[in-house]
């Protein structure tokens, strides 16, 4: 199965979202907010953008999931 630039772009940011939730629960620390400020524009960017990736993701799972079928 070969990912176009969209499934990798995707898959990073739903990585980064997991090692960012990690550091919350393990450390406290909220990477993001220490990078881009506390709920600044920016971090809602990168926070909304982790979460369409993640929708994305779970979307062309399904889709492969039902080819497969």
């Amino acid at each position: 199965m070969k990912m176009g630039m969209m499934d990798w772009i995707a898959w990073v940011l739903v990585i980064v979202g997991g090692l960012n939730w990690g550091l919350i629960g393990f450390f406290q620390f909220d990477l993001v907010a220490t990078i881009f400020g506390d709920m600044t524009m920016a971090a809602r960017i990168v926070y909304d953008l982790v979460g369409l990736a993640a929708v994305y993701l779970v979307l062309m799972m399904g889709g492969k999931m039902m080819e497969s079928k």
